[in-house]
């Protein structure tokens, strides 16, 4: 299964197998199909093999405490003999095959076409000069030789325009893909992993890990490579990413040791041994079924299956049991090596045991993994199909994406419209002017005339579909994206999916963690409650009863990680170092602050000698560890969340540290007293405690119920997690700008409304929800614990803070507001998290947050923007950045708009009149230039202002271009058109020059025609600056300066079209102008500005009959399901059909409407938002609607008067029946 483009990697492994991997005690190969092996199967062939994990770890040259020692040229020779820990990325496409895709481009063939046809044409001269006046008017001025000559500058010149658009395009998506390849080398870079080298424990770039190193894994790590357990304290991992198994799978030295990268770790932690790094793992042996370089490799696969099993048999001194499963050529018989598992075509030949295969699941609707390293005969293309599954998951457009689509088709299509009708005008303009009036015979000589007219024609047509298609529309949405994912970095985020940034633009709701993201995650105990007293500050080590107090700073050194450490500050009169669990940081730091110290008591009992660890997770939400005591018997400590530890406490420890019972009367009086006044103040209590167990008989550990309970309080202490300083200002800019902050958190629910107040997620006096876990599923289940969407949506408007959270609470609360139907909008909500129990409701959430310090790796996966510092106000930042996209495209659309409709106009209209384009192919070709990659630069670089903030989100339904927009794009149309329409049917006489109309083919430039281009030109420029606002603001220079590509841009192109027109000459169509001509082009430029501020006073109100454009209907919003997995099945032609249905019943159903609910158009919910057709689920809608539901195919009527479970009708099967 290996990657045969690094055949010669294999080559050399393969020469060493015989020695032994150059004085290893094991090859690639071997160590590769011992970790094919599962379960008791791999500790048999281990103890076997090789005596166990020890004598595995003296083979591979490395001490299981000690580590490698880490000299360089030992760390070199393993990375030559195992390989290296990175999985080669895929070539990047070269920049000719960019340019290659660019040329796709329909709008740029056509193009292309034309040109070459007018270059072929234009270099064909009529035999004979007699037929000049047969040809009539056809010829005029053909007969100038200079002229003639210059007939092909207009088709090369359209080439070299395509030329730059090409190059453009490619160079941008070439620049575009190196950021994301630096992008996401970074975030490889910035990915640690925790090792033991020379006895030190230190934090290592996964790359830098080699075969031999001895790993530290722990909760919430992605494994980076394979590797043997060592030893494990209550391991379980997250396997479903290589088996579709969701189970989570507990390892443990003596019965599954086999760790797998790619892998989670959901609970416990431990120290593995790493014997598979790079394409040996098994991620990498799955990445290279992928296929790398899918096309190099087939040719290569065949020849290195032969040789490579040739090898195998002759110079192995092992038998060869070898994970590729050599696979005979014609994909029908596998031959197995003894310990393998070979994979035809997805379906499984059994090799040996059903333990020993890696099972590949389909986890339904996912994208299957199909492993299978050959091109089987019959297999051939249902695995090509397969492939591209795997390659493409279909993410749910984006609000943006989804309006631009929408509108670039609508544009289009109107383009399309009005360039046919321009070709048929003008062709049959020339032969009903020729052939009917004149009544000239069609002359066989004059053929290449009447064909150069008709190219002509068709060029002008093409010109006028090119100016109407916004092809600059996808450069400004990625100029704008990349230019904010850039500028985002510099504010802590690093965005991992580009439209997530402008999702989170329209974000409506953020869920918040409070832990690290609102407060500062440096955890000190401040309160604590021991021998009956409670203490408001730590307490001299003098007062506290001395066994209380030995005991107390046992149970906190030994039952916590071992990895959690205080160190000394980094700078001089800093604060400690934490590393490691913050609030285990905290409980150490309480044990420092009593004058004693936690690092002996560790090294007398090393972590080797922990006898059984119970590790934190969400359901315990506590950690207890036991360990043996010299004269035999057990002793188990237990810390967590005060609440829940002291309800399994029996006893307490009294004034002078011996136990005395604890009653449920005095658990209650404990609460009342010590925990909520601790609580009110903001703290998180944690109590700790402990128990001791008879040696003989020895307790059953697996039963944790009945060791978790008769334990003795010690201790509760209250500690202390500050909340961020810039947080409040933070939450109140959200609440402006429209966003409602919930905090979500696993704490008590005291503590959680303490710091919800000092953050200002709640006001008193306001109508809000506080609640726990406990309460919010009481209220969301029905009576058999299913969650109800109406029940959530009783809930989550009002609630505010969330504690003693579940990661599925966490998960239903998201889905929940996503879901809801309530609003008229759809929900679009942001959540933070760092826990890997956080992973579920990451990805459910629109926009995900993880955190770049505190946050887990699993978090990291899920997320689709990292806060590299851990910090809400960076989500303020994102917002602000995301709303910037949206008004950026606007700002764009426009200043686009308005040329396209212009330009289309007076191509229109003047080819239709004049016979000719007032703007020629080339001319048009640069106005598109200046409109799509310089505009798009300019206006799609705007920084953001914190004037953004003080709006409410625009939601899905809004559409793209406001009415405001739309006024402005008329407003100016109707400007530009009066006067270039002036100009050219009065140009000749207000100016005194010679008319330019009805100039004969291969004429030379006009000095009329020339001003029309220039004057446009400037207007456009001058619009450009009106652009810069879109919300009907006056002042459009304001803040000009703090963008300086939009100043050096506008004067860019107003430089270059000064070159244009005084030495474009015959290319670009232009006769050089005066100074004075020059004077007043730019004059009527700069009559732009002052017609922006006349279109500013005319009130929107006037103007209800704009329609908006690029509004998206429910129709355009599938749920994400279907576009899974129903769009590779349907066709065209079938969609249309559907199209069709629901046209047909989306009209049927209005006539009902409007028949039976004439006052709901009054109301404005006839036609209900996206989000309500989404999930239609209440009945609260009064009228009938069309709802798309779980496939594109299926359309029904959920007619919610008759029928009052409107969600039955929704969810029904296929169409007609319930019309």
């Amino acid at each position: 299964m290996g990657d045969m483009s690094n055949s010669d990697f294999y080559a050399k492994n393969q020469r060493n197998e015989g020695n032994h991997a150059a004085g290893f005690g094991c090859s690639v190969m071997e160590l590769r199909s011992l970790m094919e092996l599962r379960g008791t199967e791999a500790v048999v062939k281990l103890q076997e093999d090789y005596g166990a994990v020890e004598g595995l770890c003296k083979r591979l040259k490395t001490s299981p405490t000690e580590g490698l020692a880490g000299v360089q040229t030992d760390l070199d020779k393993r990375k030559e003999i195992f390989g290296k820990n990175l999985i080669p990325p895929k070539k990047p496409k070269t920049f000719l095959q960019l340019v290659w895709e660019a040329l796709q481009d329909v709008t740029l063939i056509i193009l292309e076409i034309a040109a070459l046809i007018s270059l072929g044409l234009s270099f064909y001269h009529p035999p004979g000069q007699t037929s000049g006046d047969a040809c009539g008017a056809a010829a005029g001025g053909v007969e100038d030789e200079g002229e003639a000559d210059a007939g092909w500058i207009e088709g090369a010149a359209i080439l070299l325009s395509v030329v730059c658009v090409v190059l453009v395009t490619a160079f941008n998506d070439w620049s575009k893909e190196k950021q994301f390849r630096g992008l996401q080398s970074r975030i490889e870079q910035e990915q640690k992993f925790q090792v033991v080298r020379g006895s030190q424990v230190i934090q290592l770039p996964v790359a830098d890990i080699v075969v031999g190193d001895i790993a530290q894994i722990k909760y919430g790590d992605l494994l980076p490579t394979d590797g043997v357990l060592i030893q494990g304290n209550d391991l379980k991992i997250d396997e479903s990413s290589l088996t579709g198994e969701s189970d989570h799978v507990k390892k443990s030295a003596d019965k599954d040791p086999m760790l797998l990268s790619g892998t989670h770790v959901m609970e416990g932690s431990g120290r593995m041994v790493v014997t598979a790094v790079g394409v040996n793992s098994q991620t990498g042996i799955i990445f290279t079924l992928l296929g790398a370089g899918v096309e190099e490799e087939e040719k290569k696969e065949k020849k290195g299956e032969a040789v490579e099993d040739g090898h195998q048999n002759t110079d192995c001194s092992h038998p060869p049991n070898h994970p590729i499963a050599t696979i005979a050529t014609d994909g029908a018989a596998g031959i197995n090596a003894p310990g393998t598992a070979s994979l035809i075509n997805g379906k499984m030949q059994d090799g040996n045991m059903e333990s020993n295969q890696i099972k590949v699941k389909k986890p339904d609707g996912a994208a299957a993994m199909e492993m299978q390293p050959l091109k089987s005969a019959e297999g051939g293309e249902a695995d090509e199909k397969e492939r591209k599954k795997v390659s493409a998951p279909k993410k749910e457009k984006s609000v943006l994406q989804g309006k631009l689509t929408k509108l670039a088709v609508q544009i289009g299509k109107a383009g399309l419209l009005m360039s046919a009708i321009t070709v048929i005008i003008l062709v049959l303009y020339f032969a009903i002017n020729n052939f009917v009036m004149e009544k000239r015979p069609w002359m066989t000589e004059c053929t290449p005339i009447y064909i150069q007219y008709f190219v002509k024609f068709f060029i002008i047509g093409v010109t006028v579909l090119v100016v109407a298609v916004p092809e600059g529309l996808p450069l400004a949405v990625t100029i704008s994206l990349a230019y904010s994912v850039k500028k985002m970095m510099k504010d802590n985020n690093l965005v991992r999916h580009l439209d997530a940034c402008e999702t989170m633009g329209n974000a409506t709701a953020i869920c918040s963690d409070k832990t690290g993201t609102l407060t500062t995650n440096r955890m000190t105990a401040v309160q604590c409650y021991v021998g009956d007293v409670h203490y408001k500050e730590i307490p001299d080590p003098g007062v506290i009863p001395p066994k209380s107090l030995d005991l107390l700073i046992n149970a906190i050194s030994i039952n916590s990680a071992y990895t959690t450490k205080i160190l000394p500050p980094d700078k001089e009169g800093g604060l400690p170092k934490q590393v490691g669990n913050k609030t285990e940081c905290g409980l150490l730091g309480l044990v420092l602050d009593l004058k004693r110290d936690y690092q002996p008591i560790r090294n007398q009992i090393p972590e080797e000698k922990l006898y059984k660890v119970y590790t934190f997770n969400s359901v315990r939400k506590s950690m207890s560890t036991v360990i043996k005591l010299p004269e035999g018997s057990f002793r188990m400590y237990s810390k967590g969340a005060s609440e829940i530890v002291l309800k399994k406490c029996s006893h307490i420890l009294n004034e002078v540290g011996e136990p005395r019972v604890f009653r449920p009367r005095d658990k209650d009086e404990m609460v009342k007293k010590v925990i909520e006044p601790m609580a009110c103040d903001g703290l998180r209590t944690i109590c700790v405690a402990y128990r001791d167990f008879a040696s003989d008989p020895e307790p059953k550990w697996d039963d944790e119920n009945n060791i978790l309970t008769d334990l003795t309080a010690i201790c509760v202490v209250g500690i202390e997690d500050p909340v961020r300083p810039e947080v409040p200002d933070a939450i109140q800019k959200c609440q402006r700008a429209g966003i409602t902050v919930r905090m979500v958190t696993g704490d008590n629910i005291n503590t959680a409304r303490a710091i919800a107040i000092k953050c200002g997620i709640i006001h008193p006096g306001e109508d809000f929800l506080c609640i726990d876990g406990k309460e919010f599923n009481r209220r969301i289940r029905n009576e058999k614990g299913e969650v109800e969407q109406e029940r959530i949506d009783k809930v989550w408007p009002k609630l505010r803070v969330l504690a003693r959270s579940s990661p599925t609470d966490k998960h239903t609360l998201v889905k929940g507001i996503i879901d809801s139907t309530m609003a008229d909008q759809r929900q679009v909500v942001a959540v933070t998290g760092d826990g890997t129990n956080d992973g579920p409701a990451l990805k459910k959430a629109d926009v995900g947050f993880a955190m770049g310090i505190a946050g887990t790796d699993v978090a990291k996966e899920a997320s689709d923007i990292i806060l590299t510092d851990d910090n809400f106000s960076s989500i303020v930042k994102a917002v602000m950045w995301g709303r910037n996209v949206y008004d950026s495209i606007s700002k764009f659309l426009q200043f686009q708009l308005t040329v396209n409709v212009v330009a289309v106009i007076v191509a229109f209209t003047g080819a239709c009149i004049t016979q000719d384009s007032p703007l020629k192919a080339v001319q048009m070709l640069w106005v598109n230039l200046i409109m799509d990659t310089f505009a798009s630069l300019a206006l799609a670089t705007e920084p953001p202002t914190e004037a953004l903030l003080r709006r409410k989100p625009y939601g899905r339904n809004k559409p793209l271009i406001s009415s405001t927009m739309t006024k402005n794009i008329l407003g100016h149309a109707v400007y530009q058109l009066i006067l270039i329409f002036t100009l050219l049917f009065a140009g000749e006489k207000i100016f005194d020059i010679d008319s330019g109309r009805n100039a004969p083919l291969h004429s030379p430039p006009s000095e009329h025609y020339t001003i029309i281009f220039n004057t446009f030109v400037m207007m456009q420029l001058f619009n450009e600056i009106n652009a810069r606002k879109i919300h009907g603001e006056r002042n459009v220079f304001d803040g000009i300066f703090r963008n300086p590509i939009f100043c050096s841009i506008v004067f860019g192109t107003f430089a270059i079209q000064i070159v244009i027109v005084q030495f474009g000459g015959k290319p670009f169509s232009c006769q050089p102008l005066s100074l004075e001509k020059w004077l007043w082009c730019v004059f009527l430029g700069l009559g732009e500005l002052v017609w922006g501020q006349v279109i500013a006073t005319i009130p929107n109100s006037h103007l209800r009959f704009l329609r908006r454009a690029g509004q998206l209907t429910h129709k355009d919003e599938l749920p994400e399901e279907d576009v899974n997995e129903e769009n590779e099945e349907i066709d065209h032609a079938e969609r249309e059909l559907r199209r069709g249905q629901i046209l047909w019943f989306r009209g049927l159903n209005r006539i009902q409407t409007q028949i039976e609910v004439v006052n709901t158009f009054k109301s404005g919910t006839s036609f209900q938002g996206a989000g309500a057709l989404r999930r239609q689920s209440s009945t609260t809608s009064q009228n009938q609607d069309v709802t798309n539901v779980s496939s594109p195919s299926h359309v029904s009527l959920s007619n919610a008067l008759s029928s009052p479970t409107s969600t039955t009708a929704a969810t029904a099967p296929p169409t007609t029946g319930q019309c």
